[in-house]
């Protein structure tokens, strides 16, 4: 592989197959060809905690990019070697517009040097209950008391799952705000809709230029499924749709290679090795 290229993979529905999980045969792929120097991570909206569970078997040895971009860090310590976050301005208008929409967010946030994420159970839905499921035993979750604000900290991502119609409103008052990235789509293999709010320099384009630098590279090779990989996929020198991909995202893709089922980017990687 080579030396000064940035090999990025985003994870649900692109290195991870329908359960959740990286196969025994991509580990061993991705995992020897790290071990013989090509520089490999991945691009994530998950949590680093979210992400090392369904990543399990793959190096830690890596920096990641979390958050949708919010955060790079070491995978083995959780050492952040980048972060960006709203201004306390931003995260009073966001609140105040949720609430106008009547919309109640899962709220990530660092309180107290630790990181929360904060929701309020009186407005918990289906959707926020699979999530909460999924996420039993993780530390960073707290409801907050009966009266209490969600909005504490210092906040750095917000999340709203629930119905299309619901999450709309918001969302068209706040793509055109420059302050803020927004994402709305539906979940992969759920009904539910997702409308993430993150500060306007949260991207994985941005992270991953900043990675870049870390690692001293000049090209970057990317790997994606769904729309938020657009803004990565514009500043890479090659990005590639795996077959499962939204056809919305196949228009900014350099090729289409296997789906997330058939190991396409642990393929693709190991074909462009034996190539090289």
């Amino acid at each position: 592989m080579e030396e000064d290229t940035l090999y990025v993979s985003d994870l649900d529905g692109t290195l991870l197959n329908s359960r959740d999980e990286i196969s025994e045969y991509s580990l061993q792929v991705i995992n020897g060809l790290i071990e013989k120097g090509m520089k490999f991570t991945y691009a994530t909206a998950r949590s680093l905690s979210s992400a090392s569970k369904v990543a399990k078997g793959l190096t830690v040895h890596i920096p990641v990019i979390i958050y949708n971009g919010a955060f790079i860090v070491e995978a083995d310590t959780g050492k952040i070697l980048y972060s960006t976050g709203f201004l306390k301005q931003e995260q009073q208008f966001a609140a105040k517009l949720l609430k106008e929409s009547g919309l109640s967010p899962l709220v990530y946030t660092y309180r107290d040097h630790q990181e929360k994420v904060l929701w309020d159970p009186v407005h918990e839905n289906e959707g926020v209950r699979h999530y909460l499921t999924a996420r039993r035993g993780d530390k960073r979750m707290e409801p907050v008391k009966e009266g209490e604000s969600v909005y504490q900290g210092d906040i750095f991502y917000f999340t709203c799952i629930g119905e299309k119609a619901q999450l709309k409103g918001a969302y068209e008052r706040l793509q055109n705000d420059t302050r803020f990235r927004v994402t709305f789509q539906k979940e992969l293999y759920r009904p539910e809709y997702w409308l993430e709010i993150m500060p306007a320099k949260a991207s994985k384009a941005v992270a991953i230029k900043e990675l870049k630098k870390i690692w001293n590279c000049n090209r970057v090779v990317s790997f994606g499924d769904a729309v938020n990989d657009i803004p990565m996929f514009e500043i890479s020198d090659q990005a590639y749709a795996v077959e499962n991909a939204v056809e919305e995202l196949k228009k900014y893709a350099t090729d289409v290679i296997l789906s997330n089922e058939q190991d396409g980017v642990a393929k693709w990687l190991l074909q462009r090795s034996c190539s090289a």
